[in-house]
């Protein structure tokens, strides 16, 4: 190990970097050390690398587990500016320490950093070897609050990482350190203790009070304006604040009031740095911005018949969302820029992949169409007086166009003459039309999450690296920010030949297929399904392919020459169960699970590489990699299992939930409590409500097992496991799992009533509990995700019969029973409402007819009935009755005034139209059944409706008599009153 470090300090020294010191304090990572976080502000450049022992308390596994330490040895290396080329000097530094590039499948993957308590983010990737991750890369954004420029590049070594592969050690204590001296023997007490002293022994509360000490201090450097000794009190603070977390004594509320803290004062350092640094006049220099490309002259092409136009954005690697998007927006964007010119063309076709974006137009013409241009001036009748003479709104449009009256031209608009002049436009030749249109469409190029490199004008989602435009055999010539538009293209960096000049856009793609990659993410799919299916089915198993879908996509947009590997594990990971497994699969390494027929987990999966490799070296990589999560998985799952569930949920009260709100087991708690109100008052039948009472004495237990602390997204599934492994009935376990569900938008729904009424009782008491004390979102935030679980809650009650009759009202008025704090009528208030919004929204993108939405919003309270409701309109579209009952009820509402009682004196009508409404309504009130039936109630009302439309026939409203005036609202009021409890009528369209 210590060889290997030798290695990268000569290498990075060898790039002009300097060397210095691990921070003396305890840090989580590199990037805390002030040889980075202080030093990537400012102008002054800066190259940099060094060793950075990283403690992280919360992977403190007490040695014994293979992959997992509470201090990890990170190299960090700093390029201030970013250098242009930083990923290939990166793959420079593997071969530095013997990795070949060409042999193993080396990949940079979507990772974006960010410290919410440094106020620091950037964009970036992890570095995949064989798909094991051991370097951490990121262009940094901001530092401290301040935007970067200079922007640096940071590249972060996992140590222990890269020498478990290289080694072919599976613990890393078996790592050699130098000769006959292993990782183990130097470091294994350490790793031992401080495990102990942060998962057992650390005290909280002294830990606290030196949390708050540090940060006083640290606030007192600051207001000293001495910013070194700040930022040391700032990591101090951070350390203390990551041991309480180890000790499960940091509720949520908590983890954002201490983020907040040290990033106000992360904030006032990095401000105060940039000063003391400006005050000594940048002791280091200031770097030197890049310069924009020099303007391309521009000569005509030389060619006269239509050729093909070939665009390429070359992109270090793209998110798989942001390629899939870029290739929708370059669309738009050439699109539009042709639309600019007046050249002829074909068919536009963009496609993407992780590295490059292409545009290719066929027929592009040679040369735009010769144009006439007519300016139009004043009509004609107001060109010239009586006499003859040109008035002076002609002699103003002449004078503007330079020319004379008497030159001026007459042309007809839609029957009308007016003085113009007709200008004779030229075509321009493709170069010279083509020119500026492309470069404004590579210049507007955005994405979800922009970012700044060396670059003096481009902001895009990753760097863009270099501009290929051709027509024909010509170079279309443009610059962008610090590129120039050319012919060379890149391909994989593995290549023998790893860019090249491509002689025209006609052999465009196919050069790039010669060389590997394939453009189209179709076909990218498609060989990426046919290479897994032929491999899994080499071993009598199958992928399935239809369950994997998304994966898939997304598995296209991370590799442009996909290679296929089949790898295998060990029989014996088979006895964990294979939810997680095929969770670790899919999330971490996006590898495909390979299946027998009936769906069961065989030993085998399949990767895609990307690229030419050494196909045994990536398959045992890949398989080392799975091997070390499954030990990880295994690990847990085994102890876990150990563990009655009634014991875990023990330790649910060493993990709180939010500020004011107690524990997990606290939650727990009310999360049962509420589910027994909930079931009193549905219909549960006695063996429903049985699987409820056992299963609410256990909810939320495994949040306290080592399995779900790791994979979070296993919450709910490892409850059903461990429950069903300590012998408790099945549909308890399955109660247990479906209180999770669902976790997203279009996720599986509970399946029984139990684990419905548990999961909205989850639900609820989140949102009670959260808004009571933190507040509901408000505009794009939602740190809480509040919005996720409303709509979990009524997509729950929509899905469940059991619940048709529940009020979320009513529920949220028994969850705020539970809370240890005070729920005002008003914050209840604001949940409805808040509900409201959140189910109106999804009925919209659900496609339901505004009107319609708007109408059944009475009954938001009852999701269930919402879309019974919803039926029923739609059913009642064609529906004669109910077009008139519509009719009727809106006319009314238009006429009666707002607030009117639905009273009247009976005695004071008298006209037959009047009378004869009264006896129809007085026949209708004393036999109506639901009006929410709405096809009954619009059977029912059918007199009513007819007598409503002789009374307007028939009778004034608005007598003058005020007695009969009042009578006669009162009475269409009650009739209005038949049908409020049903709907809001006047939102309904077609009446």
């Amino acid at each position: 190990m210590q060889d290997a470090l030798a290695r990268l300090d000569e290498y990075w020294i060898g790039q002009g970097c300097l060397t210095v010191q691990p921070m003396n304090t305890e840090v989580g990572a590199g990037t805390l050390n002030p040889a980075t976080f202080l030093r990537v502000l400012g102008p002054e450049p800066w190259r940099v690398a060094y060793v950075e022992p990283s403690v992280r308390p919360d992977d403190a596994r007490y040695g014994e587990n293979p992959n997992r330490i509470q201090c990890h040895t990170q190299y960090q290396v700093i390029i201030k500016p970013e250098p242009g080329n930083a990923q290939e000097l990166y793959l420079g530094s593997l071969a530095a320490l013997g990795i070949d590039v060409h042999e193993h499948d080396v990949r940079f993957v979507e990772d974006n950093w960010a410290s919410p308590a440094l106020g620091a983010w950037g964009l970036g990737w992890e570095v995949w070897l064989d798909g094991l991750e051991i370097t951490q890369f990121t262009y940094f954004q901001q530092a401290g609050g301040v935007n970067l420029k200079p922007v640096s590049v940071e590249i972060t070594y996992g140590i222990e990482r890269i020498l478990m592969a290289l080694q072919g050690v599976r613990h890393f204590k078996e790592i050699r350190y130098a000769p006959g001296v292993t990782y183990g023997e130097v470091f294994g007490q350490s790793e031992y203790e401080m495990s102990r002293y942060a998962l057992d022994d650390a005290d909280v509360e002294s830990t606290r009070r030196m949390l708050d000490l540090f940060a006083a201090e640290a606030q007192r450097m600051i207001d000293l304006r001495l910013p070194i000794p700040a930022h040391t009190f700032v990591l101090k603070c951070s350390h203390a604040f990551n041991v309480l977390d180890a000790r499960g004594a940091i509720s949520t509320a908590e983890r954002t009031a201490e983020f907040a803290r040290m990033r106000k004062m992360s904030a006032a350092v990095a401000e105060l740095w940039v000063e003391r640094r400006a005050e000594l006049e940048h002791p280091l220099g200031v770097a030197s911005a890049a310069e924009p490309a020099a303007a391309p002259a521009v000569t005509p092409a030389a060619g006269t018949g239509a050729r093909r136009l070939v665009l390429e954005v070359g992109v270090e690697e793209m998110p798989p969302s942001e390629a899939r998007s870029a290739v929708t927006q370059l669309r738009t964007l050439v699109t539009e820029a042709l639309a600019t010119t007046r050249l002829e063309h074909g068919v536009i076709a963009v496609d993407a992949t992780p590295r490059r974006l292409v545009a290719v137009v066929d027929d592009v013409a040679a040369r735009e169409a010769d144009h006439e241009r007519i300016v139009r001036g004043p009509r004609l009748t107001a060109a010239f007086g009586p006499d003859g003479s040109p008035t002076p709104a002609a002699l103003g449009f002449a004078r503007s166009q330079k020319t004379d009256v008497d030159a001026l031209e007459r042309v007809d608009v839609d029957g009308v003459t007016y003085l113009a002049v007709v200008r004779k436009e030229q075509g321009r030749d493709v170069l010279t039309a083509l020119s500026g249109a492309l470069a404004t469409a590579v210049g507007t190029l955005r994405s979800a999450k922009n970012m700044r490199w060396s670059d003096p004008q481009l902001s895009f989602t990753r760097p863009i690296r270099w501009i290929a435009a051709l027509w024909g055999d010509e170079v279309v010539p443009f610059t962008v920010g610090a590129l120039a538009a050319g012919r060379t293209t890149r391909v994989l960096r593995s290549s023998a030949q790893p860019q090249f000049d491509v002689a025209s856009a006609e052999e465009f793609t196919d050069k790039l297929a010669a060389a590997g990659i394939v453009l189209s993410t179709q076909a990218r799919r498609e060989t990426i399904v046919e290479g897994a299916v032929k491999l899994a089915a080499s071993v009598g198993g199958h992928v399935d392919v239809d369950g994997e879908a998304a994966l898939l996509d997304q598995i296209a947009y991370l590799v442009e020459a996909p290679t296929p590997v089949l790898g295998s594990f060990e029989v014996d990971y088979l006895r964990v169960p294979h939810a997680i497994l095929t969770t670790v699969m899919r999330k971490h390494q996006r590898y495909l699970p390979v299946r027998d027929q009936d769906g069961g987990l065989q030993p085998y999966f399949v990767t895609i590489a990307n690229g030419a490799i050494d196909e045994d070296v990536v398959r045992a990589g890949n398989e080392g990699v799975l091997r070390a999560r499954f030990e990880d998985a295994s690990f847990f799952f085994v102890a876990d299992s150990e563990v009655a569930p009634e014991q875990m949920r023990t330790r649910l009260t060493t993990l709180t939930f939010a500020d004011k709100l107690g524990s997990m087991r606290d939650r727990a708690d009310r999360i049962s409590a509420i589910a027994a109100r909930l079931a009193d008052a549905v219909d549960l039948d006695a063996a429903d409500r049985a699987v409820l009472d056992q299963a609410r004495e256990l909810v939320k237990f495994d949040l306290g097992s080592q399995m779900v602390t790791e994979l979070t997204s296993l919450a709910g599934v490892m409850a059903r496991e461990y429950a069903l492994g300590a012998g408790k009935p099945e549909p308890v376990a399955q109660a247990l799992l479906e209180v999770e569900l669902p976790r997203s938008a279009g996720d599986t729904l509970p399946a029984t009533p139990a684990g419905a009424i548990l999961s909205l009782a989850d639900r609820l008491d989140y949102l009670c509990g959260l808004a009571a004390t933190v507040g509901l979102p408000t505009g794009s935030s939602d740190q809480y995700a509040l919005r996720r679980a409303a709509l979990g809650l009524q997509a729950v009650h929509r899905a469940t019969a059991v619940l048709f009759p529940l009020s979320l009202v009513d529920g949220l008025r028994i969850a705020a029973a539970q809370q240890p704090v005070d729920v005002p009528d008003a914050v209840l208030d604001g949940i409805g409402e808040f509900l409201g919004r959140r189910l109106e929204q999804a009925l919209s993108e659900e496609g339901v007819p505004v009107d319609r939405a708007r109408a059944v919003m009475l009954h938001s309270d009852r999701p269930a009935l919402v879309d019974a409701l919803l039926r029923r309109l739609q059913q009642l579209e064609d529906d004669e009755d109910f077009r008139r009952l519509v009719e009727t009820m809106q006319r009314i509402r238009r006429i009666v005034p707002a607030g009117t009682a639905p009273t009247y004196a009976a005695e004071v009508l008298s006209e037959p139209a009047e009378l004869r409404l009264h006896g129809a309504l007085q026949a209708v009130a004393g036999s109506l059944g639901d009006v929410t039936d709405l096809a009954a109630f619009a059977r029912d009302t059918r007199e009513l409706n007819a007598a409503v439309t002789a009374f307007f026939e028939d009778v004034f409203v608005m007598a003058h008599e005020p007695e009969v005036r009042a009578a006669r609202l009162g009475l269409l009021a009650a009739v209005a009153d038949l049908g409020t409890p049903a709907l809001y009528w006047e939102h309904l369209r077609g009446a």
